[in-house]
C-alpha cells in the first residue's frame, strides 16, 4: 500500500555512522498497521545495521538491536523517535 512520505532524514556523523528515518502516512489502516503509518528507522555502523525499528509487511511493529529482533509497541510518532534515539545512545555508550 502506497503512502505519503511525511518524514525523511539521513544524517552521517563524523565517524561515518548513519541514522536514516523514513515515515509514511498510509491512506488507510490495516491489520498489520492499525495506526496508519509505515516506518523505518535505522542506525548503521561500519556499513551494518546495528539498530532498527520498522513495521515491514507481515511482521508488525518490531525492533532490531544488534542480532536480536523483538516486537515493540507503537504508541505514536514522538514515542517512536524517543525510543529509537534512546537505543542509539545506549548502543554508543556500550561501544
Amino acid at each position: 500500500m502506497r503512502g505519503v512520505l511525511i518524514h525523511h532524514t539521513k544524517v552521517t556523523d563524523e565517524p561515518g555512522n548513519t541514522v536514516e528515518i523514513k515515515i509514511w502516512k498510509l491512506p488507510k489502516t490495516t491489520k498489520g498497521r492499525p495506526h496508519g503509518y509505515k516506518y523505518s528507522l535505522v542506525y548503521v555502523v561500519n556499513g551494518e545495521r546495528v539498530l532498527g525499528y520498522d513495521n515491514s509487511e507481515g511482521k508488525g511493529d518490531h525492533r532490531h538491536y544488534k542480532d536480536r529482533e523483538e516486537p515493540c509497541r507503537f504508541t505514536g510518532i514522538d514515542r517512536l523517535f524517543e525510543d529509537f534515539y534512546d537505543d542509539v545512545r545506549r548502543f554508543r555508550d556500550e561501544g
